[in-house]
C-alpha cells in the first residue's frame, strides 16, 4: 500500500461485538479536533460520522479499523475491517434498512441509520464492500 503523507494519522482499532468501548474512538477524534481548532460543525459532523462507523465495525464487522488523517485542507476518516461484508450496499445505504439482530436493536443501537448518516455528514463518500472479505469505507471533510 501506498506511504501515507498525512502530517497527522491516527489509528483506532475496533473490536467485534465491544459494545462498552462504543464511543471511545469517535470521542477521541472529536477531542483531537477541538485541540487543533477545528471548526465547530465540521467537528459535529466528522463526530457523528465517526461514531456510525465504529459502531457498524462493532455491530457487523469481525473487528476492524477506524483511522483519521489530518491535512492541511481535509480530514480523512477510513473504516475498514476484516469482514463478513455487504450483501447488497445500495440497500444497506437506503435509511431505516438494517441487519442488526434484535439483541443489538434491543440496546438502542442498528437503526439503519448508519451508512445514511455517514454520507450525509462527509463531503465524499465511498464505500467498497466483498463478501467474505471486508468493508472499506472512506470519508471527507473539507476544512477549509
Amino acid at each position: 500500500s501506498m506511504p501515507d503523507h498525512a502530517s497527522l494519522l491516527k489509528r483506532f482499532p475496533v473490536a467485534a461485538g465491544d459494545f462498552s468501548s462504543a464511543g471511545d474512538a469517535s470521542a477521541s477524534i472529536k477531542g483531537m479536533l477541538k485541540k487543533l481548532g477545528v471548526n465547530p460543525g465540521v467537528i459535529r459532523r466528522i463526530s457523528i460520522a465517526a461514531y456510525e462507523a465504529e459502531l457498524n465495525l462493532i455491530i457487523h464487522s469481525r473487528g476492524g479499523e477506524l483511522s483519521m488523517a489530518v491535512e492541511p485542507q481535509l480530514i480523512r476518516l477510513k473504516s475498514e475491517d476484516m469482514g463478513p461484508g455487504i450483501a447488497d450496499v445500495s440497500k444497506a445505504l437506503q435509511e431505516g434498512f438494517s441487519t442488526a439482530p434484535e439483541s443489538v436493536r434491543e440496546l438502542g443501537f442498528g437503526a439503519g441509520m448508519g451508512l445514511p448518516n455517514m454520507k450525509r455528514c462527509a463531503n465524499r463518500f465511498s464505500i467498497s464492500s466483498h463478501l467474505g472479505e471486508g468493508t472499506h469505507i472512506m470519508m471527507e471533510f473539507d476544512l477549509a
